[in-house]
């Protein structure tokens, strides 16, 4: 059936096929629900991102995975932090939380419904950090990317490259000295045969997992389970992440036999609250073979089957 706008002027009460600007301005409200969002309007439902790079990585990096927020969540604010780029991430992990907090605090601010977290390999554990100092952080979602989370410790081309002369049985002569705490790759270097020199020596990693007694424990566990969701990255084919479990927060035991994280003492103990999200159903596992290190924010199956599903 057929109006013509004569009848509608009729049915409104008006004279003639004309609508008085008082009547228009009084509809405009209603037309406008009526009328489909725009695409960039979408952005305003999701929360922004924020990424933050690995060791020897920059922002660029990361064009794909930025490529792939843009196609499913479009409009999405996304900031891949350009912080300690190249040779800088070799920067002591405490001086680099200081700097991604800096820089975080103001997009949070801007975010009061939260933001999410992307944070791959050694940049993981900067974000595990951040959340365990910030007090009024506002992180829905942690994504650690194919992250150490429990250390390392393993041959790579990376620990060649920077302690030639070195191998894992006996980097520990350099990396729990002063001295070798200067570098951001000892902070995380956990060697198994050695675990009192480690828990002694460690300036980053013992005090992030609780391990080690410090003043700030209690308020940093309180921070930490803060989060709403930690999403948990890696697989068998990483080949640089030694044990890959430890992106899982499992980790060698002094025979070299993998723990599970259920049978690592940081959580059985519940020291900064993994027990704790894992009780509330607030950590999701996401394991995927035939993946590598290097390819892990690059690669669209990871993507779409373990981050596109926790954007919101």
């Amino acid at each position: 059936m057929h109006f013509r706008m004569e009848s509608c002027g009729s049915m409104l009460g008006l004279p003639g096929s004309r609508l008085s600007p008082a009547v228009i301005l009084l509809l405009l409200p209603f037309l406008q629900l009526l009328l489909p969002a725009s695409p960039a309007s979408h952005g305003a439902f999701y929360k922004p991102v924020i990424v933050v790079h690995g060791l020897f990585d920059s922002s660029y990096s990361f064009r794909h995975l930025l490529e792939y927020i843009n196609e499913t969540h479009p409009g999405t604010a996304v900031t891949v932090l350009d912080l300690f780029d190249g040779r800088e991430s070799l920067r002591p992990l405490w001086e680099q939380v200081q700097g991604f907090r800096e820089a975080v605090t103001p997009i949070m601010a801007k975010a009061p419904e939260g933001v999410n977290l992307i944070c791959y390999s050694q940049g993981g554990l900067v974000c595990r950090a951040l959340l365990s100092v910030m007090d009024d952080h506002n992180v829905d979602t942690f994504i650690s990317l194919s992250s150490p989370q429990m250390g390392q410790y393993g041959d790579t081309d990376y620990l060649k490259w920077l302690f030639p002369t070195s191998m894992r049985s006996n980097l520990y002569r350099i990396c729990y000295s002063p001295w070798g705490q200067e570098f951001s790759i000892c902070n995380y270097w956990h060697d198994p045969h050695h675990d009192d020199l480690y828990l002694n020596a460690s300036s980053f990693l013992a005090l992030i997992n609780g391990e080690r007694d410090h003043p700030n424990a209690t308020a940093w566990r309180k921070n930490f389970l803060r989060v709403n969701r930690l999403v948990l990255i890696g697989g068998p084919d990483d080949g640089v992440i030694t044990p890959w479990q430890s992106s899982f927060f499992g980790f060698y035991d002094a025979n070299e036999t993998v723990l599970e994280m259920e049978e690592q003492p940081v959580y059985l103990r519940d020291s900064f609250g993994l027990k704790t999200l894992l009780a509330r159903g607030a950590i999701v596992r996401c394991p995927m073979a035939g993946i590598t290190h290097t390819t892990w924010h690059s690669n669209r199956t990871l993507y779409e089957t373990c981050v596109e599903p926790w954007l919101s």
